[in-house]
């Protein structure tokens, strides 16, 4: 059994790639860029190509079995019609299954984006009569990673989670169940919420961070998001992302993004074990940065 994996050079594919392989899985990679020497064992097949080229997807996809289907968000402009373009094609050969990665709460947020993106390429997957399984991840732990200048630098938590809660996810865990998905039986059909036990709120994470870095770390409030999506995209971020961005945090805010135990639980079922959360990962990161 082959797996074309789409994006498999980011944080979730490379992940993801590692994990096919412990389970046996053969696996197609699939990336714009020419491979890094030792990227990935010689055990991957490497295939170039751009989601915004149907022909280069459909030479991708040619001989695989099942595809994993993640659009990064550098591409949320062009999202819809790269990932119908992927699942058509996917439809088209006949392939087994589709584990698409969607959002949490994809259905609720319609004036992002990039939600609503994922949530109209969900419902073409419903109806497309390919198996499928669809993942739905929250906030990842692993955007704390962008954080250092600020948070070793300035002493601010900037992300404006309020106080509600934020789910989180661990990009890991996102990727165990990507696996799971695509080599074990039982999973046709669903929707799945990955989501921790912990949630992320602003004042809480700041104390977090207090703890772990030594220092004191204020979080930067959310009440200004105008200000808040200047500075988006005063560090670099395309007028377009830092504009999907804010709304995004804006409706977290107003609506909240928070997620039931229930719910966690029936992730936890889905690995065989408790979901990572921000704290742990939290700790792993700070201890990072203190070695480096």
């Amino acid at each position: 059994m082959k797996v074309l994996v789409i994006g498999a050079t980011g944080e979730v594919g490379s992940e993801l790639v590692k994990v096919l392989l412990q389970r046996g899985a053969g696996v197609r990679a699939f990336t714009r860029k020419q491979r890094k020497p030792g990227a990935f064992p010689d055990a991957v097949e490497m295939t170039r190509g751009d989601l915004g080229d149907p022909v280069s997807v459909a030479e991708a996809i040619k001989g695989v079995d099942k595809l994993f289907l993640l659009i990064g968000e550098e591409n949320v402009p062009a999202e819809l019609s790269q990932a119908l373009t992927a699942y058509g094609l996917a439809k088209r050969f006949g392939l087994k299954h589709v584990t698409y990665v969607s959002v949490y709460k994809a259905d609720q947020f319609p004036e992002v984006p990039h939600f609503a993106n994922k949530y109209a390429v969900e419902e073409a997957i419903r109806a497309g009569g390919i198996p499928y399984t669809i993942l739905r991840p929250a906030y990842f732990a692993q955007n704390e990673r962008r954080l250092r200048p600020e948070l070793t630098g300035h002493g601010v938590y900037p992300i404006p989670a309020g106080n509600q809660g934020l789910a989180v996810v661990d990009i890991r865990d996102l990727a165990e169940a990507a696996a799971i998905s695509l080599t074990e039986e039982g999973h046709n059909g669903k929707t799945y919420d990955l989501v921790s036990s912990e949630m992320l709120r602003g004042p809480d994470a700041a104390a977090t961070w207090s703890r772990l870095l030594g220092r004191q770390i204020a979080y930067a409030g959310h009440a200004d998001f105008d200000g808040f999506e200047a500075q988006l995209r005063e560090k670099g971020s395309p007028s377009w992302l830092a504009y999907d961005v804010r709304v995004m945090y804006q409706g977290f805010v107003e609506r909240g993004f928070s997620n039931t135990e229930d719910q966690a639980a029936r992730f936890a079922a889905l690995l065989g074990r408790q979901p990572r959360t921000y704290s742990s990962f939290a700790e792993e990161l700070a201890k990072e940065w203190a070695a480096a």
